[in-house]
């Protein structure tokens, strides 16, 4: 079995099903609203890795890396992902993955990369690797193929050199999620990430895809919540003017303009606002500490798409 949906995978699953994964899994078991996905494990990296022997191959290219010499890393990276990108998906996994696509019943997915050193205090693997949006049936095993490529970013390569991970065994597991189109999205951080006030929780919202903010292609609005009363209370807001946002468009994203008379309007109403603060607050109980939370608000609804523990406290 190289897949599992997210109803069938906990936070002790980090191993198998990454990070990204195991949070997800975790809080479709709890209850959160989390948009329904599966997680292609990383036994089926493995197992590529094995069957078409590239396994070998990777680490005698590795093994020539010198990271203080970038053109080393460099160098490694545009081979190892050729041979990667090149390389058949054995037959078996291709179609549970394809099985399981299925029965989301949805035209379009997110494709994230989920590495299995991820999010732990020390590795924050988080910005190494590659996200596919608006992903469809037609490229859907190219873009796990891409995501298991990411693993080998000139980026990624270098990190794990820098963080003396490159002994240790690296792998990566692939989200497939539904993908959310949604109105208003951002990040929230249970912990005011620049005071570190433990009674603020600060969210971020802007129109469109998070993408757009986690790029830093804008400034998002930003939303002080105090948590410590009896329910949450906003305490301020800053309101930013957002020009554009990015938008699914087939396939993939883009970037679109914003109507004069809504870029300075708030991106998220009140309510919402407090809504998603109780959200929040749940899922930091839950894993008892502060977490860096990614939403998303599309349908009246409040999706959760990400929650690690903050890394920077």
């Amino acid at each position: 079995m190289f897949v599992k949906d997210f109803r069938e995978i906990s936070r002790r699953d980090v191993a198998v099903a990454g990070g990204k994964g195991a949070s997800l899994g975790e809080m479709t078991r709890v209850g959160i609203s989390v948009p329904s996905g599966f997680v292609v494990l990383a036994d089926a990296f493995e197992r590529f890795l094995a069957e078409t022997d590239l396994d070998v191959e990777v680490e005698s290219i590795l093994h020539k890396v010198d990271h203080r010499k970038i053109h080393t890393v460099e160098s490694a990276s545009a081979k190892i992902k050729t041979l990667i990108l090149e390389a058949k998906m054995p037959n078996d996994i291709a179609m549970e993955i394809k099985k399981n696509f299925k029965e989301l019943k949805t035209k379009y997915v997110a494709v994230r990369s989920s590495a299995t050193a991820e999010d732990s205090s020390t590795a924050a693997w988080a910005g190494q690797l590659e996200s596919y949006l608006n992903t469809t049936k037609r490229n859907l095993l190219e873009n796990v193929k891409r995501c298991w490529a990411s693993l080998f970013t000139p980026r990624a390569i270098f990190y794990r050199f820098e963080k003396k991970l490159h002994k240790q065994k690296i792998s990566v597991a692939v989200v497939i999620q539904k993908m959310v189109q949604s109105e208003v999205s951002g990040i929230a951080f249970t912990v005011h990430p620049v005071t570190k006030d433990k009674d603020q929780m600060v969210v971020e919202a802007g129109y469109g895809l998070g993408e757009a903010i986690v790029g830093g292609i804008i400034t998002p609005d930003t939303y002080v919540v105090l948590k410590n009363q009896k329910s949450p209370v906003i305490f301020d807001k800053n309101i930013s003017n957002q020009a554009k946002m990015i938008v699914c468009s087939a396939p993939g994203t883009k970037e679109k303009e914003i109507p004069s008379a809504k870029r300075e309007k708030q991106k998220l109403a009140d309510k919402e606002i407090l809504q998603l603060a109780k959200i929040c607050l749940m899922i930091e109980k839950h894993y008892g500490c502060p977490q860096d939370i990614e939403w998303a608000y599309a349908g009246k609804k409040i999706y959760i798409v990400q929650s690690r523990p903050i890394t920077t406290l």
